[in-house]
């Protein structure tokens, strides 16, 4: 190790010479990653962040000790939250991603030339610095002249918009802390008010087996404001279950077009993968239908 461990926070341990970053997941579940070093860690206005390099995961985004994004899987969600939805809209000119601070959503957003402006809110500054300076496998160093970096919270930014965006890309963390406020129907009843009159918006809806309650909650309160909503899944091994969720709201019907726009540097997503993201296991049909 490079460093000294003095002060290590909670959630980092050193056992048998080795260090150990512990997630509490609900506090019914610890996941352990043997870590490698501490590339970065410093206390922010808003979290603790860190960029940890481990063994399984390659480099990790952390905050507040809980993992966000990996070098080995981050592209899975990213990829997810954000061409699954641009192919409903493939005129689509003006994208707001709200959170989304390791990059990766707003790096995918950038491939599609045709998008002429991106904003991109992110309450916390150092989560962005720190992932282009440290976590480039995910944020791709982002220097796109379309993608304009705004520090402000998303929950205020939104109520300030209206009939401003084709697309909303609600990339948040887990819903405590700052995030908390993202899953509320006050916040997607601002996000209706801020999109095109054909707009668009998709969120993370968390683990639908972990978290199946706030999945529903969120599917309810966007079924409220939005006539058409959807579900779809994808398995990203960092989240614990596996299993993740995202969750579209539109103010016009849901259907592909014949010909999808997937750019062609994608890891994981394709025509197929796209098609059957939306075929949901049947506990999750029951639970949504209920």
């Amino acid at each position: 190790m490079k460093h000294v461990h003095d002060s290590l926070p909670p959630y980092l341990k050193v056992e048998n010479g080795e260090l150990w970053l512990t997630e509490d997941d609900r506090e019914n579940l610890k996941i352990s990653y043997r870590i490698k070093d501490i590339i970065f860690s410093e206390q922010s206005d808003f979290q603790h962040v860190m960029i940890l390099d481990s063994y399984d995961f390659g480099r990790m985004l952390v905050l507040d000790g809980v993992v966000q994004t990996t070098s080995i899987d981050g592209h899975i969600y990213n990829e997810m939250i954000s061409h699954v939805p641009l192919q409903f809209r493939p005129s689509a000119k003006k994208v707001l991603i709200i959170g989304g601070g390791d990059c990766g959503a707003a790096r995918e957003v950038a491939k599609y030339k045709h998008i002429e402006d991106i904003h991109m809110v992110e309450i916390d500054e150092k989560v962005v610095l720190s992932c282009k300076a440290h976590l480039q496998e995910v944020s791709g160093n982002l220097s796109d002249p379309r993608v304009q970096f705004i520090y402000d919270d998303g929950v205020a930014f939104v109520k300030k918009c209206e009939n401003e965006y084709d697309v909303i890309i609600i990339d948040s963390s887990d819903p405590v802390g700052p995030a908390e406020a993202l899953f509320s129907r006050d916040f997607y009843a601002n996000v209706r008010r801020a999109l095109k009159e054909d707009g668009l918006m998709v969120c993370q809806s968390q683990s639908p087996i972990f978290h199946l309650d706030i999945l529903r909650q969120t599917y309810t309160n966007i079924r409220e404001l939005f006539p058409h909503v959807q579900v779809y899944t994808a398995t990203v091994p960092t989240y614990p279950g596996g299993l993740w969720s995202f969750t579209i709201g539109s103010t016009k019907p849901l259907s592909l077009p014949e010909t999808l726009t997937i750019p062609p540097d994608t890891k994981y997503v394709n025509e197929g993968v796209v098609k059957q993201c939306f075929q949901l296991p049947q506990f999750l049909k029951k639970a949504l239908e209920q």
